[in-house]
């Protein structure tokens, strides 16, 4: 079936669900407008329920109707550099250049480790791994910016020491596959004509250290995983993560590399699509990761990646009326801050009017959308897991992780988001690092 159609039928479904959502939740809708009015009770069940379960449904049709094209193997693949931007990394350095120096890439492979002024032993540590783990097939140098400006101004800096076609970020906290970058090219060389980056695939390193590690696991392993599915499907991903993505030379250089802002790799990937170029992601690219322990580091991390996107809304608005099926996306990003807003400023205060018997807000009603979300939850993670086994990877038991992620995960995670998001409106100073 042509992807157009597909995409048409797809998004024909979704609507539907809408349309049986809108005609099931009337009670509800003229119950909630006998305190707050109808317009009020209206815009917030429509991001209650309207709009997630859109986003369901359209999830649930094209993760099951993805029919990619396979990644072709290579005997021998073109030179690629690696840009590393390390910032107190002291801790997690030598085991990223470790795994960088395993890569079983059939070319040959030059990382850059650029130290964005460290004030621990980063850069000695670094320095020390580049000499030791240096090969005929990964060469290792390090780069020192005398003080800290940014990871922005460390890719930008790498990115004019070198000179490969190919572009790979990689952070500095981060354990790829053996296979990884490997893969990353393979996909790369296998899409089709106009992709100028990729998505490597990132999962979480260190999920067995407490609850958050835990619930991110999921968050990494279903949600953001689906997500980016999804969205290469159409031809447009709308984030090359920093933490493992590949770019083409040109591109950047056509976009004036990374912006100076916290959410660059959002913003450059944005600059990207508008050119008109297409952004995929290769889910069996493998990279891990060392996610937040603490809520502090959770919430600035969180809070920075929603001023990354007012950051790339306000510099690439122009999106939002582009001619193609990522323009879909595009919108589905603008509903996230009134999605948030309401979910903060209404549903869970709706939680507290439950428990004492006032089920304006959230009753019976909001029940409906747990199927969807059940079934989404299961499709997802049966690729997934789909995915994990044709690699000889073993999907952890985490149950408790699940259940806090199902439940209580974005209880946390959109009021954090909404504070991003007034950050940013109030311009806040805004600071790159969650350390």
């Amino acid at each position: 079936m042509a992807l157009r159609l597909k995409y048409a039928l797809i998004l024909l479904a979704a609507v539907a669900w809408v349309a049986l959502s809108v005609k099931l939740s009337q009670p509800w809708l003229q119950e909630l407008s006998k305190p707050l009015g109808f317009g009020l009770a209206l815009f917030i069940i429509a991001f209650i329920a309207y709009v997630p379960g859109f986003m369901n449904a359209f999830l649930i049709g094209s993760i099951l109707s993805d029919r990619r094209p396979s990644r072709r193997h290579f005997d021998h693949l073109p030179d690629v550099c690696v840009l590393v931007a390390c910032y107190n990394e002291s801790e997690n350095i030598a085991d990223t250049l470790v795994s960088l120096a395993a890569q079983d890439y059939p070319g040959r492979a030059e990382v850059v480790v650029i130290d964005d002024g460290s004030t621990d032993d980063s850069l000695s540590i670094a320095r020390r791994q580049a000499r030791l783990l240096s090969n005929d097939r990964v060469s290792i140098r390090v780069l020192a910016q005398r003080r800290n400006g940014g990871k922005s101004k460390a890719l930008n800096r790498g990115f004019a020491e070198t000179s490969q076609a190919l572009v790979v970020t990689v952070d500095g906290d981060s354990y790829l596959r053996t296979d990884a970058l490997r893969k990353i090219v393979e996909r790369f060389l296998s899409d089709p004509p106009g992709t100028v980056a990729v998505a490597g695939s990132v999962l979480v390193r260190n999920s067995r250290e407490n609850w958050l590690s835990r619930s991110q696991e999921w968050d990494y392993f279903h949600g953001i995983a689906a997500v980016k599915r999804m969205q290469s499907m159409y031809h447009g991903t709308l984030v090359a993560q920093g933490a493992f993505s590949l770019y083409t030379r040109e591109a950047l250089q056509q976009v004036g590399g990374w912006p100076e802002c916290v959410g660059e790799d959002i913003v450059v990937s944005w600059a990207l699509l508008e050119t008109g170029a297409r952004i995929g992601y290769c889910e069996d690219a493998c990279l891990f990761t060392k996610v937040p322990t603490r809520l502090g580091q959770f919430s600035r991390q969180r809070q920075r990646w929603s001023r990354g996107l007012m950051e790339a809304f306000a510099r690439h608005w122009k999106l939002l009326f582009k001619p193609r099926m990522t323009t879909l996306f595009i919108w589905w990003n603008l509903l996230f801050l009134p999605l948030d807003l309401v979910y903060t400023l209404a549903f869970l205060p709706g939680i507290v009017l439950a428990l004492f018997g006032y089920y304006w807000i959230a009753g019976i009603m909001t029940l409906l959308v747990l199927p969807l979300a059940a079934i989404w939850n299961i499709v997802i993670f049966r690729v997934q897991r789909r995915m994990f086994h044709a690699q000889d990877l073993r999907v952890r038991r985490n149950f408790a992780g699940f259940l806090f992620y199902s439940v209580g995960y974005t209880m946390i995670l959109q009021p954090v988001c909404v504070m991003g998001y007034f950050a940013e409106l109030f311009r806040l100073r805004k600071s790159w690092g969650t350390k």
